[in-house]
């Protein structure tokens, strides 16, 4: 039995095969096209909880009328669903990681990696869609906004994780220093013992 209905809006007059396609949930984000109509399966952007991200699914039927409906956070329209995310990656564009200590690089990298995954799957979706649908110019500026998107979650998290590296290479480094500097200053202490050693012992002696 399909959980279409369940997911979407009853009064959509949808295909009936975008229905029978959907599952429980809304599984990965993709595009639908069936005699003109085109269905958008997408994700919320990544939350600290997963497991809550809603699906988002935007119907543009024959006509070029649109429809939106969330089974998570609500979101009135692709282009709010697109600035929504644009929002998030600035954000994170803004931010300088060399400011931050190794802790703090290492979240940043831990958060920005299932944004980078649904950036790049948004995009996906949305060049499936331009390819099916080339005729519709408004889906090729939609596809080019997740394009620009994408590249700024994948440059955030490349920058996050090349400081990272470069902030324990600088640690490690500052390790083995010390680390030599502890050597001499032990091997001089040993070279002390050991010349005054047999002099105290003589001393003792006599």
């Amino acid at each position: 039995m399909s959980a279409g209905p369940s997911l979407m809006p009853a009064a959509w007059d949808i295909p009936q095969i975008f229905r029978d396609r959907l599952g429980v949930t809304s599984g990965r984000q993709r595009a639908m096209v069936h005699e003109g109509h085109l269905l958008l399966v997408l994700h919320a952007p990544p939350a600290d909880d997963h497991a809550a991200r809603g699906g988002r699914f935007f119907w543009r039927d024959p006509g070029g009328g649109w429809s939106a409906h969330s089974t998570g956070k609500p979101c009135r329209s692709l282009d709010a669903h697109l600035a929504e995310y644009e929002t998030i990656v600035a954000e994170l564009d803004e931010r300088d990681p060399a400011a931050e200590s190794a802790v703090e690089l290492h979240a940043d990298i831990t958060a920005l990696a299932p944004l980078v995954r649904a950036t790049r799957n948004l995009h996906s979706a949305l060049q499936h869609a331009r390819e099916m649908l080339s005729e519709i110019d408004e889906i090729i500026v939609y596809r080019d906004r997740s394009n620009q998107i994408e590249r700024m979650a994948e440059l955030a998290y490349q920058d996050a994780q090349n400081t990272l590296g470069f902030t324990t290479a600088l640690q490690a480094e500052a390790q083995a220093a010390s680390g030599y500097q502890m050597a001499r200053s032990s091997h001089r202490l040993n070279l002390l013992v050991a010349f005054f050693f047999p002099m105290a012992t003589l001393s003792a002696i006599f």
